[in-house]
């Protein structure tokens, strides 16, 4: 079976309408650097991971890194637009792995580990990482065809992640669960997701620089 490809949902990072949840106690122009310094890491982590192909699946405009292909979002919900990335991306006979812009933190043997189960004979025929909220982080798919699921799935939810998984075995999928991270919505997120990246990476030092400390509790 060929490498997997690779599958990055973006939104570019526009002021105010960008991680607009950051908002208080960030500006939009903040949020939206620390929104870019996000997407930066992630690009980077996942050229350097092994795939056979790499898309930016793009809601708005921004530059791709050099090999990588775009294309743009279609659909109204957020359901749709993942269903549509799988299938507008979609190569027979290769595998996908999705990932979004919020896990910053995101290490190349996460996208490694996915691959490689998903390309392994005998192995599972999808591959979830839960996110701390309910949702995922990632899915990866052996027959990207299955992505329909996700088109009646309600997302950003507390449950999402587990009715993903309950719909994917309904369709009678052997699902793995990868290791679980943190999704960066809230200022309260990014710094903690900032506090387990590298301390010269792009989102840990617009965290640093964009981020307003909360006001000490009087006493």
């Amino acid at each position: 079976m060929s490498a997997a490809q690779i599958l990055v949902l973006a939104k570019a990072p526009t002021p105010g309408r960008v991680k607009t949840r950051l908002c208080p106690p960030c500006t939009p122009e903040q949020a939206a650097r620390v929104a870019a310094a996000a997407l930066a890491d992630t690009l980077d982590t996942v050229t350097t991971a092994a795939a056979g192909s790499r898309v930016l699946v793009l809601d708005g405009d921004h530059p791709a890194p050099p090999g990588w292909a775009t294309l743009p979002q279609r659909g109204d919900s957020l359901g749709d637009r993942l269903a549509n990335a799988f299938a507008d991306a979609r190569t027979p006979g290769t595998p996908a792995v999705l990932i979004g812009m919020d896990t910053p933190q995101l290490l190349v043997d996460h996208l490694d580990e996915a691959g490689e189960l998903l390309a392994t004979a005998g192995g599972p025929d999808a591959v979830l990482g839960p996110a701390t909220d309910g949702g995922w982080w990632t899915l990866g798919l052996r027959d990207p065809g299955h992505a329909v699921v996700l088109r009646t799935i309600a997302t950003s939810t507390a449950t999402t992640g587990r009715s993903t998984v309950v719909a994917l075995r309904r369709r009678g999928l052997r699902v793995r669960l990868l290791p679980c991270l943190s999704d960066v919505d809230t200022a309260a997120d990014a710094r903690a997701v900032a506090r387990v990246c590298p301390p010269d990476s792009r989102f840990a030092r617009a965290v640093a620089a964009e981020v307003p400390r909360p006001a000490p509790v009087a006493r």
